[in-house]
């Protein structure tokens, strides 16, 4: 994927920033998306290129248009182009939903449902021939655990605005998909959980554990790169083998 440049969102902790050295190091220019932790970011730019790759850490808030515009000023600036872009940057908000306060929903959906539009909005401006788009769903949609209706809700959306944006890109050779994980043991993941809580989620794979961010990174790297061409208009959950 050498000459390739990838805009990652949220690529500063977590799952995104698995994502963005995954794809470093498969050869691609990575703009280090991030919205908050300059420092975090700052991290992973060195990271990637004390292994030789090719990084910048860029500041943005998805869901400010002008701001994601910036984002991929800075990929064509610094590396030419865009041929890739994962939405990683995601929020979570967790209550029933009769007690979930109606302020914490609309902040969760400005960023996980207007943030992911804007974000696949210049995308399909932006991407040249030949490149791919990843979105960042999850597999609560089909397993509906308890106190995560608004969070699934906004990832049912994520799956519905990649499948109709696959459609729209007909013709230009850019392939669009979700990747879906199960519990991966990230920060934001296990904030709040108890120990018990996190065991017997960790025992309902059969493979019995959690997933690691380098496990979605691998999937996200594949559907980026050469070998992932024919897969598009899909979400791929990868959970372990969770139903």
């Amino acid at each position: 994927m050498t000459g390739r440049a990838a805009v990652v969102t949220g690529a500063s902790r977590g799952i995104g920033r698995a994502i963005a050295t995954a794809l470093a190091a498969a050869g691609q220019a990575v703009v280090v998306g991030y919205a908050g932790s300059a420092a975090a970011a700052r991290e992973v730019v060195d990271h990637i290129t004390a292994g030789g790759g090719r990084a910048v850490a860029a500041q943005a808030d998805v869901a400010d248009e002008r701001a994601v515009a910036a984002l991929f000023d800075t990929a064509t600036e610094a590396f030419g182009g865009v041929d890739v872009v994962v939405n990683s940057a995601g929020r979570m908000s967790l209550a029933p939903i009769a007690e979930l306060d109606l302020a914490d929903l609309d902040d969760l959906h400005r960023t996980n449902v207007r943030g992911t539009f804007v974000v696949a909005r210049e995308a399909a401006r932006r991407l040249r021939p030949g490149g791919a788009v990843v979105m960042l769903s999850s597999s609560v949609v089909g397993l509906q655990f308890p106190t995560y209706g608004a969070y699934a809700a906004s990832k049912g959306a994520v799956e519905a605005m990649t499948m109709v944006l696959a459609r729209e890109l007909r013709g230009r050779d850019i392939t669009v998909n979700a990747v879906a994980p199960g519990p991966t043991a990230t920060e934001l993941f296990l904030d709040g959980k108890d120990e018990e809580t996190v065991a017997r989620l960790a025992k309902q794979p059969p493979l019995e554990r959690l997933g690691t961010p380098e496990d979605i990174a691998r999937v996200v790297a594949f559907l980026a790169g050469p070998d992932g061409r024919w897969v598009n208009g899909q979400v791929l959950r990868a959970n372990g083998g969770i139903a």
